[in-house]
C-alpha cells in the first residue's frame, strides 16, 4: 500500500510517494541527498522527532536544520556530542564539563589535572574534524541502568551517574559515537556531518566551542571576549562549590538532606550582600549621579532597582527614581515592526531629545515637571508638581537601552554609572547538559504572565522570540561595558518554578504549535524535586516578582 509525505523545509513542500514502511532518514535520501545532509530532525505532529522514526502512512513533516529554534538546539547538543567523544579520545581518564554560555560559545573546561593549551585545543578540534568528515553514524540505544553504570565506570564517569539513579530509572536512553557513550536530554541528528560548521577557541583554564547562531545569519560568529560575564560566571562557579551545588542532583539532595531552606537563606544573603556592595560602590563615586540598570527580560530588574534604593537610602542617598516608559513618543509617533505593529522596544520609540532635557536640568539643579505616560490615550501627560534635585542626589533609571550611550548622548560619561541585570544561569542537568539562561528567564517570564498579566503559558511562548531579537539588538552588545553585573539567578528557583509552571505546561495540548517547546521545558522540570515551601523565601526576594507575595510593588 502507497503513502504519501509532505516535507516543508522552509517555505519549499515537497510531496514524496512511497510504496513501503521508511524512517525519515531514509526519506530524506529519496528527496534530496544533499539538502537531507543539513537536516537534523523533524516534527510530526507538534513533537519533535528522531530522524530514525519510521513511517508508513500518510504524514506532513517540518525538517529541521540549524535555521529553526528546534534545529539549533539539536545541532548544538549533536556537536556537544562530538566534542564529549573527542575529549573522551584523547583524555580518556579527564572527563570535560560543559559549564554555560560565553563569548558567543559554550564554554567547557576539564578537571583540574589536565591543563589546557592552544597545542590541546587544536588535537581536540582535529578529533572533531575527523569524527564529522567520517559521517560516522550516531545510534540511539534503550538499555538497562546497570549497563550504563558499566559503560560509565568503563569511561570514568561514573559521577554523571548520580541524578539517574536518584530517578529510579529502570532503563535508559543513551547515544553512541564511534564507541563513545553519552546522554543527551534531548534529540541528536543520527550522522556526524550534520554539524559540519563550528570552531574551538583556547580561553584559559578551558576552552570556547562556537557553532553557528541565528544573529549571525547561522554562520559561525566570531569569539568576541566577554571578561565582566565571565568573571561573573567564575564568581557563580566559586558560589556553588561553597553550596555545595552544581548540578540538578546536588540540589535534589539539598532537598531530601532537609538543608534546602539554609541555601535558600544563603542565596539571599549573597543577593544582599552583593546589591550593598554595588550601592557602596556607588557612593564611592559621588559624581556619578545617573544610575542606569538594564537587562533581559526576566532579570527581576525591578526587583533589584527597589533593593538598590534601599542600600543607597542605608547609605545616606535618596535617590530619585524615573521610568523611561514615561519618555515614549506619543502613539501615533511611535515606530512599527516588519508586521505593522507597534515597536516600542526600538530606541526611536522614546523622546531622547525630551529625556535628555529633563536630565540636564534636573542635574543643574533647576526644577522639572516630569512626565508620566498614559498608555490608553498614548500621550505624555505633565505631573502636577516640579521636581527638584538635592544636591548630589543620585537619578536611578531602569530601561531596556540603559547601558546604551545613545540614550544619553548629552549626559557625560564620567557622571553614569552602569548596572547590567541578568540571570545567568550556573545550575546544569550534569556535567555535559546544561541549562540555558535563556529557558530559566522564558520560564520565570511565563510563571510571571500566568500569575499577574492574565497571559496564557502559550501567549508567553508566542512573543518570545520578538523579545529575544530585542535582547539581541538593544541589550546583549552593551553588557560589557556595565559598571556593574548582578547575577540575579538563584541557585534554588527552579523547584518553585516548577509548583507553578509545570501544570500550564501540561494543558498545552498536541494539537498546538507550542507542543515541542512546552515538552522540552516540562523535560528539563522533571529532574527536579519538588518543594513547596514558599514561605521559606523571604518577601524581598527577586524571585517573589514572579512567583508573587513580593513586599515591593512590582
Amino acid at each position: 500500500m502507497s503513502y504519501t509525505i509532505r516535507l516543508q523545509h522552509h517555505e519549499n513542500v515537497s510531496q514524496i510517494k512511497l510504496e513501503r514502511s521508511m524512517t525519515i532518514d531514509q526519506i530524506l535520501t529519496s528527496w534530496d541527498p544533499v539538502k537531507s545532509k543539513a537536516i537534523v530532525g523533524a516534527i510530526l505532529n507538534n513533537r519533535v522527532v528522531h530522524l530514525n522514526t519510521r513511517l508508513d502512512q500518510d504524514e506532513s513533516l517540518e525538517l529541521l536544520d540549524i535555521r529553526t529554534r528546534n534545529g539549533q538546539l539539536i545541532y548544538e547538543r549533536t556537536l556537544s556530542f562530538v566534542f564529549t567523544t573527542a575529549c573522551y579520545h584523547l583524555f580518556p581518564k579527564h572527563p570535560v564539563r560543559i559549564e554555560h554560555s560565553l563569548n558567543n560559545g559554550l564554554y567547557a573546561e576539564f578537571n583540574q589535572e589536565l591543563a589546557i593549551d592552544q597545542g590541546r585545543v587544536e588535537l581536540i578540534k582535529a578529533e572533531m574534524e575527523r569524527l564529522i568528515q567520517a559521517d560516522l553514524p550516531i545510534r540511539r540505544l534503550r538499555i538497562a541502568m546497570n549497563q550504563m553504570k558499566e559503560i560509565y565506570e568503563k569511561q570514568y564517569r561514573e559521577f554523571q551517574l548520580e541524578l539517574n539513579k536518584d530517578l529510579d530509572l529502570q532503563e535508559v536512553t543513551i547515544s553512541e559515537l564511534d564507541g563513545y557513550y553519552d546522554k543527551f536530554y534531548g534529540y541528536l541528528a543520527t550522522r556526524t556531518s550534520a554539524v559540519e560548521k563550528f570552531d574551538l577557541i583556547f580561553h584559559h583554564p578551558g576552552l570556547i566551542l562556537l557553532y553557528p547562531r541565528a544573529e549571525y545569519d547561522y554562520e559561525l560568529p566570531p569569539c568576541v571576549r566577554h571578561e565582566k560575564i565571565a568573571s561573573i560566571f567564575q564568581e557563580s562557579e566559586k558560589w556553588a562549590k561553597i553550596l555545595e551545588i552544581s548540578d540538578v542532583f546536588s540540589l535534589n539532595r539539598q532537598v531530601e538532606d532537609r538543608r534546602i531552606d539554609e541555601i535558600i537563606r544563603i542565596s539571599e544573603a549573597f543577593h544582599e550582600k552583593k546589591i550593598s556592595q554595588i550601592a557602596d560602590d556607588i557612593c564611592n563615586h559621588p559624581k556619578r549621579r545617573v544610575i542606569l540598570i538594564a537587562g533581559p527580560s526576566a532579570s527581576g530588574k525591578t526587583t533589584f532597582s527597589k533593593r538598590l534604593f534601599i542600600q543607597l537610602r542605608v547609605n545616606q542617598r535618596r535617590p530619585l527614581t524615573i521610568s523611561l516608559d514615561n519618555y515614549f513618543v506619543d502613539r501615533e509617533k511611535t515606530p512599527k515592526d516588519s508586521d505593522g505593529e507597534f515597536d516600542f522596544e526600538v530606541l526611536e520609540a522614546i523622546d531622547i531629545a525630551y529625556f535628555n532635557q529633563d536630565l540636564q536640568r534636573l542635574l543643574a539643579g533647576e526644577a522639572v515637571t516630569l512626565p508620566t505616560f498614559d498608555f490608553i490615550e498614548g500621550r505624555r501627560r505633565l505631573a502636577k508638581e516640579p521636581t527638584i534635585l538635592e544636591n548630589g542626589q543620585p537619578i536611578v533609571i531602569e530601561g531596556i537601552h540603559g547601558l546604551n550611550e545613545a540614550l544619553t548622548p548629552a549626559i557625560p560619561s564620567e557622571i553614569k554609572y552602569k548596572i547590567y541585570v541578568s540571570a545567568l544561569t550556573q545550575l546544569n542537568i550534569d556535567a555535559h547538559n546544561r541549562i540555558k539562561t535563556t529557558d530559566n528567564r522564558l520560564m520565570r517570564r511565563m510563571v510571571r504572565d500566568v500569575q499577574f498579566r492574565g497571559a496564557s503559558v502559550e501567549k508567553t511562548l508566542e512573543m518570545w522570540p520578538s523579545v529575544r531579537r530585542g535582547e539581541q539588538s538593544f541589550i546583549f552588545p552593551f553588557q560589557e561595558e556595565a559598571d556593574a553585573i548582578f547575577n540575579s539567578a538563584l541557585v534554588y528557583e527552579f523547584l518553585f518554578l516548577k509548583n507553578l509552571l509545570d501544570p500550564q505546561l501540561e494543558k498545552i495540548g498536541q494539537d498546538s504549535v507550542h507542543y515541542a517547546e512546552a515538552k522540552r521545558l516540562r523535560k528539563i522540570l522533571y529532574y527536579f524535586q519538588t518543594y513547596t515551601r514558599e514561605t521559606a523565601i523571604p518577601n524581598t526576594s527577586i524571585l517573589k516578582e514572579f512567583l508573587g507575595g513580593s513586599c515591593f510593588e512590582v
